[in-house]
């Protein structure tokens, strides 16, 4: 299967870049690069099949891989450095994911803030180790240098403008459902600095982060989490479960962490009329919080949801290395401000997804010399 980039795929420098940089699709035209890909393939699960009707933007940038790390046994964080200038996203939204020589596209949550693209042009993904190819490819053959293209979809995530009433949030996330959270998080505490710091801009209400993971190890991107609530103890909190721990908690973990699962009774506290709840994670976990809020009398307009799925067509890990911790599992369809009692009005759209990193670019130098990342 090709899919349908000409020079896009064929490098990152020189005269590409410079294609890359000034290359725009028409909706038409992205419509044909998506049945390209999608008519030659039987399977059901196929990233831009699942997600032909989704939003995309048209801009399709050369990204080059700047950094890399491991952020758990079975998640694997990449820096990419983006070519066009023009390409932007909201937080809380995904890339299709072209990789040379892979006929499968991707599909990856970016966990990054936009604040970090618009000042080093940067973008951070994190991917859970899976036989799907993208994940296959970043896991095994994805170096420093490495050469991909990129294109920005979903309809799932938080963009606030200046003059917008202020809103408290309630993300729950389960598994790498933290992803498009972490990036709404992000985002966030940006807006946050940027009022504190000028006295102007959108004034962010409290955010409040429930994040269930099987155990601590696999607690994604706990370092920039805690460090977010340390920084901003007045705005910002969070509870992190675990549901199969089996070792000892450490002491710097042990106030933020209840073993179990997240109760609707922790989720009920938090609403009020000037309260946003963004939920991702597997399909029975945002179905059951959807609608405990509804039931609740949340207003469909104030939950927003993004679901991940078991992948189908023998996508899904049957006998993963030792170190690849829980497999098989990648987000799905989300709706940006679209209520979950809505879903059985719109086309079934099942995106796969990653997530995204903590790899700065000062450290891809460190990681050349097999130095561990912070």
């Amino acid at each position: 299967m090709a899919v349908v980039i000409p020079a896009l795929l064929r490098g990152f420098v020189g005269a590409i870049c410079a294609q890359a940089a000034s290359s725009r699709l028409t909706p038409s035209a992205l419509r044909h690069l998506t049945l390209s890909s999608v008519m030659k393939s039987k399977r059901k699960t196929d990233h831009l099949e699942r997600t032909a009707d989704v939003v995309r933007r048209e801009v399709v940038s050369a990204a080059k891989v700047c950094g890399a790390a491991d952020e758990s046994p079975s998640v694997k964080r990449l820096r990419l450095l983006v070519a066009d200038k023009d390409f932007s996203f909201k937080a809380g939204q995904w890339v299709d994911f072209f990789i040379p020589g892979v006929s499968v596209v991707g599909g990856f949550s970016i966990c990054s803030s936009p604040r970090l693209l618009e000042q080093e042009r940067m973008i951070e993904l994190a991917v859970k180790y899976t036989n799907h190819p993208p994940a296959l490819w970043i896991h095994n053959q994805c170096t420093l240098d490495s050469e991909v293209a990129m294109r920005v979809g979903g309809e799932f995530f938080f963009d606030p403008q200046p003059a917008d009433a202020s809103r408290n949030l309630v993300l729950i996330a389960g598994g790498v459902g933290i992803n498009p959270l972490l990036s709404i998080l992000r985002h966030a505490a940006d807006l946050h600095r940027e009022r504190a710091n000028k006295g102007r801009g959108y004034e962010i209400g409290t955010i409040r982060l429930f994040y269930s993971a099987k155990n601590t190890s696999e607690l994604l991107f706990k370092k920039n989490i805690l460090d977010l609530v340390n920084e901003f103890p007045e705005k910002i909190a969070c509870s992190l479960h675990v549901t199969k721990q089996t070792t000892q908690i450490s002491a710097d973990l042990k106030p933020y962490i209840t073993e179990g699962r997240i109760t609707e009774k922790e989720i009920r506290y938090h609403i009020s009329r000037e309260t946003l709840f963004y939920i991702c994670g597997p399909p029975p976990m945002t179905d059951f919080f959807s609608k405990e809020l509804e039931s609740s009398h949340v207003p469909k307009e104030h939950i927003y949801f993004e679901k991940w799925w078991d992948f189908l067509g023998g996508t899904v890990v049957k006998n993963p290395p030792v170190n690849a911790g829980d497999t098989g599992s990648s987000p799905g369809p989300g709706r940006s401000h679209m209520p979950w009692s809505n879903e059985a009005h719109v086309p079934q759209l099942l995106s796969l997804r990653a997530t995204a990193a903590e790899v700065c670019a000062p450290r891809a130098h460190a990681l050349q010399q097999g130095k561990p990342l912070q």
